[in-house]
């Protein structure tokens, strides 16, 4: 049953999270491209650009405020689904949220209401001041919750407390530039960028296939296949990076993404086709790329990359260390009453500290982690294995979008630059059929990223059956349900909002010029 309710409790935040995801790219990426089309009406004058601004905006508009709705949910389970993780880690992971909302949910928040009533009532550029404000808001947002989820990744600038059983930080700026934190901010928000980017485009074939509205989709396509063609590059590049900081700080994680069972020699061969097998431990009919996966993960040709089987081994020797450190840390919180801990203690907790978490896989099959018997610890090991054919797949399917996209973006953006946008149909039909893969692509990559992670709720640190709340099956079960539910009939009121919006079109700008200032000249009574 205790597995049970850790399962049921992942489901939960998996369903409130990839519904939620649906939400946030189109909101980074949008909002940018919305702040870009005002700047070039700032520039030019020209009313077709504020045309532009306005649609958009209105579209962006739309699914901010779902998004928002949708993420709300998600802060909430952390204290109801997870209270043990609250407690363990509540110092360092709150912080980002709490200046997540202060900082930028708040900035985002008050600037929106100032770009969609403020056309009229601000000056051009202080409109155009608040639109770039709900765009860094936006990806301010991203920066700090990824802080907080590059910190579960790779829990740095923190240090156990064995009295209070939580983690405190030590280093907050080691929290804030976290290596993974950056790395997954800025192919997080790239990825925001293409999402909206192959929305604008879509949207605007649809118009030039129904030759509707054709000055705004084709200045709208020049836009989304510039911006996009950018943004999509940068995807993977900077997923290069994610995969050299996986390959640091997530051994697991990479051998897992690559079904590479053994440690190659180095430089090790990116598998680009295969069918791993978990039974017999070994990939089927595999298609290597040599040395490829050397160069990206370890940027060398001397480095090995360990592979499943000596990293379940290590991961065996790390249990053994952390049912020694949990001794230590027992006697440690029965002296804690009188003051008075053994030196000797103290040492052999320090020294063998880092592995604790290790020791928590026990509690899986044992109440005690010191009473584990050899089969037990064999099977802790082996749980440290994520599933290794849901993200093989899934990497594979991500990274065939990404190219799927630079290719994308490339011939449109030779397209747009020859302004031959109506004479080929069938790639105007092609970009529209393509809105939604973007999302496939992104869901798949936090799949990647979170499924990667188990059975970590903290990599190394604490075990996610470890984790959760003392809630019965039936009460996850029924908040499944309705959050399915409740999210299912927000996502069909926002497709319905979004479609309609669409159909309707952009509505005739009635541009008034910018506000005077109030004459304060005093005229004398006569």
């Amino acid at each position: 049953m205790e597995l049970d309710i850790v399962a049921l409790s992942r489901l939960q935040f998996a369903v409130t999270a990839l519904y939620h995801f649906l939400f946030v790219p189109l909101t980074l990426g949008l909002s940018v491209l919305v702040a870009i089309m005002e700047t070039v009406y700032v520039m030019t004058g020209r009313a077709i650009w504020r045309q532009m601004t306005k649609f958009w905006g209105t579209l962006f508009g739309i699914n901010f405020v779902l998004g928002v709705s949708t993420g709300i949910v998600m802060e909430f389970q952390f204290g109801m689904n997870w209270s043990y993780y609250s407690h363990y880690v509540g110092d360092i992971f709150g912080a980002p949220l709490a200046i997540e909302g202060l900082m930028a949910f708040f900035l985002e928040a008050t600037f929106v209401g100032l770009f969609f009533f403020g056309w009229d009532r601000m000056s051009k550029v202080g409109h155009l001041i608040a639109t770039w404000c709900v765009a860094i808001g936006s990806n301010f947002s991203a920066l700090w919750i990824l802080i907080a989820n590059g910190w579960m990744q790779n829990p740095v600038g923190s240090t156990f407390n064995p009295q209070t059983m939580r983690m405190e930080v030590s280093d907050f700026f080691a929290v804030l530039f976290n290596p993974v934190a950056q790395a997954k901010f800025v192919h997080t928000v790239s990825a925001g960028y293409v999402t909206a980017s192959i929305f604008v485009l879509g949207v605007s074939a649809w118009y030039l296939l129904k030759n509707r509205h054709a000055e705004l989709a084709k200045r709208s396509m020049t836009v989304a296949a510039s911006f996009g063609l950018a943004a999509s590059l940068s995807v993977v590049v900077l997923g290069d990076e994610s995969g050299y900081g996986a390959a640091e700080h997530q051994k697991m994680k990479l051998a897992a993404i690559e079904a590479m069972w053994e440690t190659e020699p180095a430089p090790a061969a990116f598998t680009a086709f295969g069918f791993p097998d978990t039974e017999a431990r070994e990939t089927h009919y595999a298609v290597h790329i040599p040395w490829a996966m050397g160069l990206i993960g370890t940027r060398s040709l001397t480095t090995e990359i360990p592979g499943i089987e000596d990293l379940v081994k290590s991961a065996e020797a790390r249990i053994r260390k952390g049912i020694v450190a949990y001794d230590a840390l027992q006697t440690i919180r029965a002296a804690g009453a009188t003051g008075t801990v053994d030196p000797a203690i103290k040492a052999k907790f320090e020294e063998n500290g880092a592995d604790l978490g290790y020791a928590l896989l026990l509690k899986r099959y044992v109440d005690d982690p010191r009473t584990a018997s050899e089969e037990q610890i064999v099977k802790a090991a082996n749980d440290t294995i994520p599933s290794v054919p849901t993200l093989f797949w899934a990497f594979r399917f991500m990274v065939a979008l990404g190219f799927y996209f630079i290719a994308l973006f490339l011939v449109f953006f030779v397209v747009t630059s020859r302004h031959t946008h109506t004479k080929r149909p069938w790639l105007l039909k092609l970009a529209v059929f393509s809105i939604p893969l973007p999302w496939i692509a992104a869901e798949l990559g936090w799949i990647v990223a979170e499924m990667g992670r188990q059975p970590w709720i903290i990599e190394g640190v604490l075990p996610t059956a470890a984790a959760v709340s003392n809630l019965g099956a039936t009460t996850l079960l029924v908040t499944i349900g309705g959050f399915a539910a409740i999210y299912t009939v927000l996502f069909i009121i926002e497709m319905g909002l979004m479609v309609r919006s669409i159909r309707k079109g952009p509505e005739a700008d009635d541009h008034r010029p910018e506000p005077e200032l109030i004459s304060t000249t005093i005229v004398p009574a006569e």
